[in-house]
């Protein structure tokens, strides 16, 4: 396996923890709702333990664009886990902040990240190559 499905077989063994928790039995698509915090987990640049970093962190939200200080980033780094000596954070970690109700900055992004997303059209796939009759 590479690196990345076992990965992703780690993550997916923590979606099947919290769906199968009674506190979530009321979300509404919980389970396509995880598969999604999954995938965006997995865009993320992680260290070998599979966890995000500051570095990891940084770089995911440069390429939302949204460019953030160190500081900044490990202020993030500790509304995520909860603690301020912390410089990473897991997926549990992720899924309790996306989850909860705390409005965790990086979850204020990455909803506003979602949202955007919804509003554009449905790309699947690699991104078409423009043609001319593209042209306005």
């Amino acid at each position: 396996l590479d690196q990345n499905s076992q990965q992703e077989e780690k993550l997916n063994s923590i979606n099947e923890i919290f769906l199968s928790d009674p506190k979530y039995a009321d979300e509404e698509d919980f389970s396509s709702k995880l598969e999604k915090f999954k995938n965006k987990y997995m865009e993320f640049d992680h260290n070998d333990q599979g966890d995000i970093d500051i570095m990891g962190l940084k770089r995911m939200l440069e390429k939302l664009g949204v460019a953030k200080t160190h500081l900044e980033l490990k202020k993030m780094i500790s509304e995520v886990v909860g603690n301020t000596t912390q410089e990473t954070f897991c997926y549990t970690d992720f899924l309790n902040m996306m989850l909860g109700k705390r409005n965790a900055i990086l979850r204020l992004i990455l909803m506003f990240e979602e949202k955007g997303k919804d509003q554009e059209p449905k790309e699947t796939g690699p991104p078409r190559r423009k043609t001319f009759s593209d042209l306005p």
